[in-house]
């Protein structure tokens, strides 16, 4: 028999666990759908989207006295991009659906949609990585490199790339762009403009017109480079076929009875023109 006061720690056996809150690990949103061409196949048109390209007729010099007979020909190509599927599953016994915490699932529920994002956002960077390479590794990326990648896509000789132009870089490498600018901070006074608005709240700014994304599922190497990506919006198409869904199915002979839930999407990144888009390779160590 025990003799003393009573206190929380001599009832710890009597005491409810109630988790106050729960999360699940967070995920970087999808960078590479929104920066590029979105398109739809649409149903009953086959598995493929076709779009046709015309090459460029040229005009010549002529005087009074020409007669002219010297056609020019329409000359087509196309480019095809065949969406593939993507699916996800997961499964909940009864029993830990009874069991665990409302709020963990809660947070459950989320987490597929998340993974399918972060599998369009990955499958981008993949299709990019075919780029021409510009930068070099283990040297820090600088606003030249963007503004030389932007240079080269839109005065390009074959087909000028228009606007707008983006670059998706890791978060470690636009940490780089950062350093560029305020490296003057603490050795001169710095005004009002883009090197206090960068000191403050961090590097947003456009470079060479050129809109900055940070993306943290660029990976990064075993010597610590990464591969970032300046392109046209048009330099790639994303095309999309079946509308996402979602499905569950009731599964009484698995763990004692359960739901699986699958989710299902379908799509494929295609490149209009290499000439328009650009990989820079650059030194991703993390920030000190």
């Amino acid at each position: 028999m025990a003799t003393g006061n009573t206190t929380t720690g001599s009832l710890a056996d009597s005491i409810d666990v109630i988790q106050a809150s729960a999360r699940s690990r967070r995920q970087y949103d999808g960078v590479m759908p929104q920066l590029v061409d979105r398109v739809e196949l649409d149903a009953n048109t086959g598995t493929t989207w076709r779009e046709i390209l015309l090459a460029n007729l040229s005009a010549q010099a002529v005087t009074e006295n020409t007669v002219l007979d010297n056609p020019q020909q329409y000359d087509d190509s196309a480019i095809t991009i065949t969406p593939e599927m993507i699916q996800i599953q997961t499964f909940i016994s009864d029993k830990s659906k009874r069991n665990i915490n409302n709020k963990v699932l809660a947070q459950m529920g989320k987490m597929p949609g998340e993974a399918m994002m972060r599998k369009k956002d990955e499958d981008g960077l993949t299709a990019a990585d075919a780029s021409t390479a510009m930068g070099a590794a283990g040297t820090p990326v600088q606003t030249g490199d963007v503004a030389s990648a932007r240079y080269i896509i839109t005065s390009n000789a074959t087909e000028p790339g228009p606007l707008p132009i983006a670059g998706v870089f890791h978060g470690f490498c636009i940490k780089d762009f950062y350093d560029e600018l305020v490296a003057g901070v603490g050795t001169y006074p710095v005004p009002d403009g883009a090197t206090a608005t960068v000191f403050k709240s961090a590097f947003t700014l456009p470079i060479a017109n050129v809109s900055i994304y940070e993306d943290g599922n660029i990976s990064i190497d075993s010597s610590d480079d990464a591969k970032n990506f300046v392109f046209s919006k048009s330099a790639w198409v994303l095309v999309e076929g079946m509308t996402i869904r979602t499905e569950s199915k009731r599964e009484p002979h698995i763990a004692g009875g359960g739901d699986s839930l699958f989710m299902t999407d379908e799509f494929a990144y295609g490149l209009r023109l290499a000439n328009w888009t650009r990989e820079i390779i650059g030194d991703a160590t993390a920030p000190a």
